[in-house]
């Protein structure tokens, strides 16, 4: 038996088959071109820390290595003041198209919504965190000579001297100051909140023993320490970090097990950006961090790289959100 073969048919499947597939296609194309040509002009980092601290060198870093991976001029833009909001502000006001960018840590992102009723940005909405740049954990500092030679003698005076006991930050809401807020919760114990203007204002007060302690990175308290004015009694983290291996975690000091109290900041771009476009600036981010001079200078600032997934960094900033609202609620802390 013979069938009829018709080249029409033919035809009008191979023109459907061809669309079907150019239809399927086409959006990855764009996507992919929209990744190549970008950037088309400068890009802005804005920041809301000042010139000159960790966060800021950071920052440089990191534009330094994406202007030279995309031929373009990656500019910082330091906005310091206002909680932040300087620096969000100019970000919604910035372009939409990916070529503003900016630096925002854990407090902008975690601890905000609880200190604040009304907050002039909504981080699920403004925001797409792409990244941490880093993490770094804080230290319990110490006047060179103060009689607590361990967390435990801490817990133990301030039992035995309740209110008395004083510790200092420079502001309300900030990770030392909710840090410490944690400590009480986590020791039962309650300590007096002293407010300095500055970080080394903050620090000289604990060298000198006018103040009892104050948790310190060791970019803001390290200048002190390297000087043997303070002494690091313990570090909140869940091991000791490498760059100081003699200094106890707060659990082998007498102090809670699992205590942690850690600074991040992180980079993000406008919401509804194509996927290919953040995963490209994530990518040559990540790999900027990734090089030999960059480490070594995360070690200069006592900061540690922070390799995640989104996923997994979606889920921590999550969790650190948590942690945070149910401090900033036992303490009944608002900055409104």
């Amino acid at each position: 038996m013979t069938f009829f073969r018709s080249p029409i048919s033919r035809r009008a499947i191979a023109a459907a088959v061809l669309a079907l597939t150019a239809g399927g296609l086409l959006p990855l194309t764009a996507n992919a071109q929209q990744a190549a040509a970008f950037p088309t002009k400068p890009v802005r980092i804005i920041t809301p820390f000042p010139v000159g601290g960790g966060p800021d060198g950071v920052a440089r870093l990191v534009a330094d290595k994406l202007s030279r991976a995309w031929g373009q001029p990656v500019v910082v833009e330091n906005r310091p003041g206002g909680n932040g909001f300087i620096a969000v502000d100019a970000f919604k006001r910035g372009a939409k198209d990916s070529h503003d960018i900016i630096v925002l840590d854990n407090v902008h992102l975690a601890a905000y919504p609880a200190l604040f009723k009304k907050l002039p940005y909504d981080s699920a909405k403004d925001f797409d965190t792409l990244l941490p740049l880093f993490k770094t954990y804080f230290f319990f500092t110490v006047a060179t000579n103060s009689k607590y030679k361990t967390v435990g003698d801490l817990i133990a005076d301030a039992k035995a001297n309740p209110g008395k006991l004083d510790y200092g930050s420079w502001s309300v809401g900030n990770p030392v100051h909710l840090g410490s807020e944690l400590f009480e919760s986590a020791t039962g114990t309650q300590m007096e909140h002293v407010i300095y203007k500055e970080t080394t204002q903050l620090y000289t007060s604990v060298a000198t023993g006018e103040l009892a302690f104050a948790l310190g990175s060791s970019a803001t308290a390290g200048p002190l320490q390297r000087a043997n004015k303070l002494r690091f009694l313990a570090v909140a983290a869940p091991k000791r970090v490498a760059a100081f291996p003699d200094v106890p975690t707060v659990a082998e000091s007498g102090g809670p097990k699992g205590f942690e109290v850690i600074g991040w900041n992180a980079i993000a771009v406008p919401k509804g950006l194509p996927a290919s476009v953040t995963e490209k600036i994530k990518r040559d981010i990540e790999k900027g961090l990734a090089e030999p001079d960059v480490l070594e200078k995360f070690k200069s600032f006592g900061y540690e790289p922070f390799p995640t997934t989104r996923p997994q960094f979606d889920q921590f900033v999550a969790s650190e959100t948590q942690r945070f609202g149910d401090v900033i609620k036992k303490a009944n802390v608002s900055l409104d």
